[in-house]
């Protein structure tokens, strides 16, 4: 069954979901986030079938979240790393993972912390900030139209 595009949707929450939404591509960037660059090791990882991961690699290569570059111990093979696109989606892996940690019904199973390398002590929650530096939450927000684009006058 093929997904409905979300590409030209309105909300930039639905293109997003259109680009990565499938939790299988975010477990794939989630692991080219920590380092992760070869098939193999994603396909250890996540127990994915290899034609599913597959697939999924080439979407994110299509999508310009991952490139394919050089194996970087010189072996023939190629590797996949995050591109700017890719690596720009880490707040949103980071803003899920902090979501499960405090409603998780079971956060004594979560294997993990996560923690400043430099310091070793844990990252403090994001939070969303007013220009002038207030924190808000969504009592504290509005959306509306986007300004419409000023036309090219020609003199």
């Amino acid at each position: 069954m093929k997904r409905t595009s979300l590409a030209g949707d309105g909300c930039p929450v639905a293109r997003a979901l259109d680009v990565f939404g499938d939790w299988w591509s975010l477990l794939i960037i989630r692991d080219a986030s920590l380092g992760r660059r070869r098939f193999g090791e994603f396909q250890e990882s996540l127990g994915l079938a290899k034609n599913i991961l597959a697939s999924r690699l080439r979407t994110l290569v299509e999508r310009g979240i991952l490139k394919m570059v050089p194996a970087s111990d010189g072996s023939v093979y190629q590797e996949y790393v995050l591109t700017p696109k890719g690596r720009g989606i880490f707040p949103i892996l980071v803003a899920l993972r902090q979501w499960t940690e405090e409603f998780d019904e079971h956060p004594d199973e979560i294997a993990t912390i996560m923690v400043d390398r430099d310091t070793g002590k844990p990252v403090k929650k994001l939070a969303l900030y007013s220009q002038d530096g207030r924190m808000l939450d969504a009592g504290a927000i509005t959306l509306k139209p986007r300004p419409a684009k000023r036309k090219r006058v020609s003199a």
